[in-house]
């Protein structure tokens, strides 16, 4: 068995064509996407974080939203950028949406990728301290949110109150028990993978690597998640840690389906390229017949390690189509690969 969802980057423009004009459609259609994937019988619904750009931004209205409208569906994130959160009031939005979700939070958190505009943080407020990056400003803010969410005190009380306090130090309200099992970092290279399962977090994996040895994707992106589940066996953790990782898989079963997807399927390979000035490796588009297709996933050795997978999805073809395109996978592809 393999948990099953979507990730959806939230997109909207308007242009013709597409479904989603507005804020406001990406907004209320993330939300009926989520009730429909559940309806469908699917495991999650997560929603990509960008800043600056027409997509999903900040996450936890939306997440509180479809948390309470939905009752089974794990709800998450795949990524927040921590270099533009206050952890702080993350942690108290993060247990607001956890609570009326009934503990459903999935968080997935990170260094982030490349923005649309440079050194998008410091708007928000944010500058790397002196001889610190930008990512180790995500890793430390990361730290101090996972510390406060666990629920230990550490502010001063006032002597002098408006109500009266318990006693000691003072914990971030509302705690929502059990999140921090449930908070996943988005690593992009092996070396980072290590360094998810030394912090105790599951691993959330995405279509590309930022590191290329030359081997296909899906082997690279499995050797990364069994250098995870080996430092995490190190560590000595009791808890077994999830693994997820994303792909864009359309199985093709109708003329629509041929319309949008059947060329990119018969042409889709992995990719090399640059991000941040670094190789980077991206993984294939599979879409085909379901025969087909069930044979090409079949060969993918990271789907086959991880317990989780995240298609994404085409938002901007709206509700109707990515209800299809989920409802397609979870019944022509997923029983024949024992995922269901």
């Amino acid at each position: 068995m393999k948990k099953i969802g979507f990730l959806s980057f939230g997109h909207w423009s308007d242009t013709p064509g597409s479904q989603v004009q507005s804020a406001s459609d990406a907004l209320l259609q993330s939300i009926d996407l989520a009730v429909a994937a559940e309806e469908l019988g699917a495991d999650g619904a997560y929603f990509r974080v960008h800043h600056f750009a027409r997509q999903l931004g900040t996450p936890f209205p939306m997440l509180a939203a479809i948390g309470a409208k939905t009752s089974r569906i794990e709800i998450g994130t795949g990524v927040i950028d921590m270099r533009y959160e206050n952890p702080l009031a993350m942690a108290e939005q993060a247990g607001v949406a956890d609570l009326i979700a009934g503990g459903r939070l999935q968080l997935g958190i990170s260094r982030g990728s490349p923005e649309q505009v440079i050194d998008g943080y410091k708007y928000f407020g944010y500058v790397p301290k002196e001889g610190q990056s930008d990512a180790d400003m995500a890793r430390q803010h990361a730290g101090v949110f996972l510390k406060v969410i666990d629920g230990e005190g550490f502010a001063q009380p006032n002597p002098r109150p408006m109500f009266a306090n318990p006693p000691g130090l003072l914990p971030i309200e509302p705690q929502s028990p059990g999140l921090g099992e449930r908070i996943w970092w988005g690593a992009g290279s092996r070396a980072t993978a290590e360094w998810t399962a030394r912090q105790g977090l599951n691993l959330m994996s995405s279509t590309l690597l930022t590191e290329d040895t030359g081997v296909p994707f899906h082997q690279l992106q499995a050797e990364q998640i069994e250098r995870f589940r080996a430092e995490w066996k190190n560590q000595g953790f009791e808890r077994e840690p999830r693994v997820s990782v994303s792909r864009s898989i359309f199985p093709l079963t109708t003329e629509e389906d041929h319309a949008y997807f059947g060329l990119r399927g018969q042409a889709s390979k992995d990719q090399v390229g640059v991000i941040d000035g670094s190789t980077a490796r991206f993984g294939r588009t599979y879409a085909a017949e379901p025969d087909k297709l069930i044979e090409e996933l079949r060969e993918d050795e990271a789907i086959a390690a991880a317990d989780t997978l995240l298609l994404t999805v085409p938002n901007q073809l709206g509700v109707e189509y990515n209800a299809h395109v989920i409802e397609s996978l979870l019944t022509h592809v997923a029983p024949e690969l024992g995922w269901r």
